[in-house]
């Protein structure tokens, strides 16, 4: 009997889902795959309660870790950086000044905060904006699966 894994999610799409869970249980919300700008695509963006930006990238392995070459390109798009791995991740390779939330499929952890680099205010208001604008086309979407946007 061959089980059927095309509908299961992949490690990092748990991770994300529990760091989402997490971070909305400190006031946040939170967009899976957010492009904050062309070429970028964050595996978690959340908007704090005081109107803060952050960043998680979910990585599964060390690998998927070592073959990310443009992580560093995100920094600039919010006011904090996150990894989120699982808890048998080998945390050592991760830059210690970055951001760590151990996580799982239902909850995560934030172990580390790293020094927040704030947003200029005209970047802030664009990726609000645009954070609420794909917010309200995702959830467009979801009430109405056949209206074709324009």
């Amino acid at each position: 009997m061959s089980l059927n894994t095309e509908n299961q999610p992949r490690h990092g799409q748990l991770l994300a889902r529990g760091v989402a869970r997490h971070l909305s249980c400190l006031g946040f919300v939170s967009l899976k795959e957010f492009s904050p700008s062309r070429g970028l695509r964050t595996d978690v963006y959340a908007l704090g309660p005081k109107g803060e930006m952050w960043i998680v990238e979910c990585k599964s392995s060390k690998s998927d870790f070592t073959s990310d070459k443009k992580w560093y390109k995100y920094l600039e798009w919010g006011d904090n950086f996150f990894w989120a791995v699982g808890r048998d991740f080998p945390t050592h390779v991760l830059p210690k000044d970055t951001g760590l939330i151990i996580a799982d499929g239902y909850d995560a952890h934030i172990v580390r905060v790293a020094s927040q680099r704030p947003l200029l205010p005209a970047r802030r208001k664009n990726l609000s904006l645009k954070f609420a604008t794909k917010a309200a086309q995702r959830l467009q979407r979801l009430l109405d699966p056949n209206f074709i946007y324009p």
